[in-house]
Formats: structure tokens, C-alpha cells, sequence
């Protein structure tokens, strides 16, 4: 079996994590976004992945080569001289996805976090024996997204409505899909989106089927979901492997720490914290609604909430940083600095008070 990961853009809206690496290589929980993908597609028997990629490709490759042998996995790229879409890409890659099988393929965002429940879409589209599978999540307020309109009982979708003023329903695409190859033959090689003009033609036919996603969903493509995306992935964590998590009397609530990771004594850490690999937690430090990346350093008694400090970055001694501040790569706050949602481009030293939210450049 198959799968097509659509890598595309720049992923400006992660900078400026992503002026150091492509998105799909900005840890999430402690790895690589795209390694919770390919993980979990390999789980279910996928055999070669191909990366539809128009920025970056030799950085991605020669990243993923390693995985490649770890995880018995063959990797590709599908490379982009012009940006595509989201159903153009698909056309490219044409002759890496079609083979004698005849075998449906998955179709993945690269920046959507959930439960990948491929096992479950797998059977639901042997099942209904349509020509397109999507995957649908719930949300609060459709009326911010492209809604699917759909029958409940046997999952057939009748049309999609783009940013409701009404309410016509609460499910929105939740960017997986399973395909069969016949759908590439509906999709022309220029810049065309999958949502907007192949489904709905599908769906007219009445061979495009929609399942309600189990568990969380999350696009962590900008700061705030990326947040949110840790909090529902460290809960279904801790229902699913709660040994994964640490705990101890300074822990409160869902925290993953890596095995080389070191922490100090007198720290509270906690809830919604991922520390990722050779990071230093010093002595008396608070931690909680954040993501401390490879190999950074946070000081004696500072305060971190509701940020991402990047690779290599350090925090100073008693400094204090909150409200969505985001640290680029190789990052040094100075110590008792406060930043209040400060965006810091990588490789920068911070002396001074950033009191509202503003990019340091």
C-alpha cells in the first residue's frame, strides 16, 4: 500500500521555527511532525511513502533517509516546480501511486495530529465500496470552515458548503483521505484543489463516503493549535500509553520528558509539557503548556507558559516567558528578561523587556 503526504508550502505560519527547518521536520511531542504520520501509516502495512514537496526537498530527503532503514519504509519525493494546490500534487506523483495492485492510497496534510485511525478507514472504505474515502472531525464553530454535509447513517457525503452563514452541519474535512487510483484520472496536472473541484464532483456521483474520525484532531500548522495539538495528543497519550508519561511529585498533569533529558531539583512541571531530547532543566524551574526542543537549556528558577522555545535555545535565571512567545533556533534570553508572546527569529541574544507581543528580528 501507498501513501502521499502533502508536504507544499513554506509553513510560514510556524515561523520562525520553519527558517530552520521545513514544517513537516519541526518536532511535535518530541519527533518530527511527519514521523507521527509515517509511523502510523507503516503500522497499518503502507509500504512506500511519497512526499508531494515544493520547498526544501534535499533537506527533507536526506532527513527521512535514516528513517527509511528504521522503519523498513521506502521514501520518495514528488517534486513541485510550481505550487500546485491540493489535488495538482496528486497528478504529479501519478506513477509512483499507481501500480498493477490496483490498491486504494492515503492522502495526508502533513500538519494534521490526530489518532490516524487508518485501520478504521481502511475497512469503512472496503465496506461502502465508493471510489473516495475522507475522513471528517466535529468542531464548535463550522462556521469558520468548509463544512460536509453527509448522510449519517451510511456515511454518503451530498455536497460541501464553504463557511456557512447558517448552520448546515458541525463536520469539517479533516484532511486524510483513502483514494482509489481512478480518482487521479478526475485530477489535471496544474494548481487545483482536491476540496473545491475533485470531491464535489465525487460526491455528485454519489461515490464519495465520509467517516467521523475517532479520538482528537488537530492542525498544529500556527502556534496556538500547535499548543492545543499537545494538550489532546499528551491526553490520548495517557489513555492509550500512560507509561510513556512522566510522574512524580513534581509533575502535575500530562508530561513527556526524553530519557536524556535532565531536570533539576525543586522544578513543577506540568500540565502540557513536552521536553524533548538533551534538554537541561536547572533547579527550581516552572514549566507548564509548553514544548522545550532538542538540546535547549532553561535556567535556575525561570518560568515558562504557553510558549515553544527551539533547538539549542536557553533561558535565563529567573526570566519569565509567556503568553505564546515562541524562541527560533539558538535562541538566548538573558536572565530576569520577561517576553510577553515575543516571536523570536533564530540565533538571536534578547536583553531587553518585550512587554506585547511583537517579532524581534
Amino acid at each position: 500500500m501507498k501513501a502521499l503526504i502533502l508536504v507544499g508550502g513554506f509553513g510560514t505560519r510556524l515561523r520562525p521555527l520553519t527558517l530552520s527547518v521545513p514544517k513537516p521536520l519541526v518536532d511535535f511531542a518530541n519527533k518530527p511532525m511527519i514521523l507521527h504520520q509515517i509511523e502510523a501509516l507503516k503500522a497499518v502495512g503502507v509500504t512506500e511513502v511519497v512526499l508531494a514537496i515544493n520547498y526544501q526537498p534535499e533537506v527533507m530527503l536526506s532527513f527521512l533517509k535514516e528513517y527509511e532503514a528504521k522503519l523498513g519504509i521506502k521514501i520518495t519525493c514528488s517534486q513541485e516546480t510550481e505550487p500546485l494546490g491540493t489535488a495538482g500534487p496528486l497528478a504529479l506523483a501519478r506513477d509512483k501511486l499507481v501500480d498493477e495492485s490496483g490498491e486504494p492510497f492515503f492522502v495526508l496534510n502533513s500538519d494534521v495530529i490526530s489518532e490516524y485511525p487508518f485501520k478504521e478507514i481502511m475497512e469503512f472504505h472496503k465496506a461502502h465500496g465508493g471510489e473516495a474515502s475522507i475522513m471528517v472531525t466535529k468542531v464548535d464553530e463550522p462556521s469558520k470552515y468548509g463544512v460536509v454535509v453527509m448522510e449519517d447513517s451510511t456515511g454518503r457525503v451530498e455536497r460541501f458548503v464553504e463557511k456557512p452563514k447558517i448552520f448546515v452541519g458541525n463536520k469539517i474535512n479533516a484532511g486524510i483521505y483513502l483514494l482509489n487510483p481512478s480518482v487521479l484520472d478526475r485530477i489535471e496536472l496544474r494548481p487545483t484543489s482536491i476540496e473545491k473541484e475533485v470531491f464535489p464532483k465525487i460526491a455528485a456521483e454519489k461515490k464519495l463516503f465520509a467517516m467521523v474520525l475517532p479520538g482528537f484532531w488537530m492542525d498544529v500548522g500556527q502556534p496556538r493549535d500547535y499548543i492545543t495539538g499537545l494538550r489532546l495528543y499528551l491526553d490520548s497519550l495517557k489513555k492509550k500509553s500512560p507509561e510513556r508519561l512522566m510522574t512524580g511529585p513534581n509533575i502535575i498533569g500530562n508530561v513527556l520528558v526524553h530519557e536524556s533529558a535532565k531536570i533539576g531539583d525543586g522544578c513543577l512541571i506540568g500540565p502540557d509539557v513536552a521536553i524533548g531530547p538533551g534538554c537541561v532543566i536547572e533547579s527550581g524551574v516552572r514549566l507548564s503548556r509548553c514544548t522545550v526542543m532538542r538540546g535547549a537549556r532553561v535556567k535556575n528558577h525561570s518560568c515558562i507558559s504557553g510558549s515553544i522555545v527551539g533547538w539549542h535555545s536557553t533561558v535565563g535565571q529567573w526570566a519569565r516567558v509567556e503568553n505564546m512567545t515562541i524562541l527560533g533556533e539558538d535562541v538566548h534570553v538573558g536572565d530576569e528578561v520577561y517576553s510577553n508572546g515575543g516571536v523570536i527569529l533564530p540565533h538571536k541574544e534578547i536583553k531587553a523587556n518585550i512587554l506585547k507581543p511583537e517579532i524581534v528580528m
